[in-house]
């Protein structure tokens, strides 16, 4: 949240909203969204939608983007959840996926179900495990196993074992960007 607390604020200040309000119509506490913009807590990916929901800002304008096709380990990304690491591996110009590298703790995951502004998601497990929960079905994924779900269906997710396990996630289309960000190279 160190870099996404921060934007979060500078769009609510931009929009005249106060800290009560946005709290309020994002269901969470003003002392909780203070420290979620200063990058104090960490957000569950549900509660992270729907703070941008309220703001009307798509998540992946909250997302520092590649800017080459040749991407290295990844950009540091944070779309929510406990205990993980998140990379995003496709550049800004990609307009038919997106792909994400998350390393989960033991019990890390997105702490919640959510939807997204997408058609199809695909999981690979690299390492480990995942349990995911798709409309109420839970699948445990182990190494080499992979899934195809539509992205508008309620899901939740984490890494159910006692070891750190990593997996790759595959958004198609990719998550929308604000126009301006597109059109003026700023990423």
């Amino acid at each position: 949240m160190e870099d996404v607390g921060p934007k979060l604020r500078q769009t609510r200040v931009a929009q005249g909203l106060s800290l009560t309000s946005v709290a309020e119509l994002a269901g969470v506490t003003k002392g909780f969204l203070s420290l979620a913009e200063r990058g104090k807590t960490r957000v569950s990916v549900p509660v992270l939608l729907k703070i941008c929901d309220v703001l009307g800002v798509a998540i992946g304008s909250l997302f520092t983007y590649p800017t080459e096709p040749l991407v290295q380990g990844g950009v540091p990304l944070y779309m929510g959840g406990i205990d993980l690491e998140e990379y995003l591996l496709t550049p800004v110009t990609e307009k038919h996926l997106q792909v994400m590298r998350t390393t989960m703790q033991p019990g890390g995951g997105s702490d919640g179900a959510y939807t997204l502004e997408a058609e199809s998601i695909f999981v690979v497990v690299t390492q480990g495990q995942l349990s995911l929960d798709v409309d109420g079905t839970v699948t445990i994924l182990e190494a080499g196993h992979s899934m195809t779900f539509s992205a508008r269906t309620p899901h939740r997710w984490h890494n159910p074992l006692m070891t750190e396990s990593q997996v790759l996630w595959v958004i198609s289309p990719p998550l929308p960007l604000p126009v301006d960000v597109l059109t003026s190279g700023r990423f």
